[in-house]
């Protein structure tokens, strides 16, 4: 008898989500996905940053105790990892953020008044990232589905594929990566490799993400993943070339919310052949 696709464990990881962050594409669908995914049967948990901007009152966000306390290294620093949630009423959702204040405190997300990027971007994100992992294992809910949504999650593949491959939480997870035409790697120079090189791995571990001498952040993460999606209509010409070129499977852009969430489910149960063959 094969196993009950609805009972999937799904993690969203995302960079934004309606009502936190302002509405775009990524906002809109971290927000309506988890929601008819759950309604169809499967677990849910959402991840994101505690960006300045959300209203902790409006919004009700509430420290979770027993998931705080620990320290991420990013660049050879500590940084504290704080976890709040808040839940969504109408959707019986529940969101947790990963705060710290150095990197998190400031009333903009990615750029500056000036609309200039963040320095230190690189550092945030290889603190969210790894983050995630870290609250996941204190969770000790094992994800059958990772799905990350951003540049700034783009990190993940790579790490449950090299620096978690021996924890056993993560031994049956699949890692879905939505592309998006937004990235923020301009910026990046070669000290990202350094600092993303978490755990036991080694620069040489992050060669996906690095073409022609500049950090490419999609194309890792395209390298890395189990699935890919198309999450925006049109997507710069070198992110298209890797999406043609992979041999990973690639679910085409859904204008359509209302066709894209279905077909998304679908798509999450073809990375389980052996399961839904009997």
């Amino acid at each position: 008898m094969a196993e009950d696709m609805s009972k999937k464990k799904v993690l969203i990881v995302t960079q934004e989500m309606q009502p936190y962050t302002a509405l775009n594409e990524i906002a809109e669908i971290a927000r309506k996905l988890p929601q008819y995914i759950q309604e169809n049967g499967m677990e849910i948990r959402i991840l994101m940053p505690r960006f300045g901007t959300i209203n902790e009152r409006r919004h009700r966000l509430h420290e979770v105790v027993r998931l705080s306390g620990m320290n991420i290294i990013v660049d050879d620093d500590d940084f504290p990892l704080i976890i709040k949630v808040a839940s969504i009423p109408e959707a019986r959702m529940q969101v947790y953020f990963l705060d710290n204040e150095d990197f998190f405190k400031r009333k903009h997300i990615f750029t500056d008044e000036d609309d200039q990027p963040f320095d230190d971007n690189s550092d945030r994100m290889v603190f969210f990232c790894k983050g995630v992992l870290e609250t996941v294992k204190k969770f000790g809910w094992p994800p059958d589905i990772i799905h990350c949504h951003g540049w700034m999650t783009s990190l993940v593949p790579l790490y449950l594929k090299k620096a978690y491959q021996a924890e056993p939480l993560f031994q049956n997870a699949k890692v879905v990566y939505s592309v998006y035409d937004k990235t923020m790697e301009e910026l990046f120079d070669e000290s990202f490799l350094t600092k993303a090189s978490i755990n036991n791995l080694e620069t040489g571990d992050l060669d996906n993400y690095q073409q022609d001498g500049a950090i490419r952040l999609h194309q890792g993460a395209i390298a890395m993943a189990d699935g890919l999606v198309r999450g925006s209509a049109e997507l710069a010409a070198e992110v298209e070339t890797a999406l043609n070129n992979t041999e990973t499977p690639v679910m085409d852009h859904e204008e359509d919310l209302e066709k894209f969430m279905p077909a998304c489910m679908a798509f999450y149960n073809a990375l389980f052949p052996e399961e839904v063959s009997e």
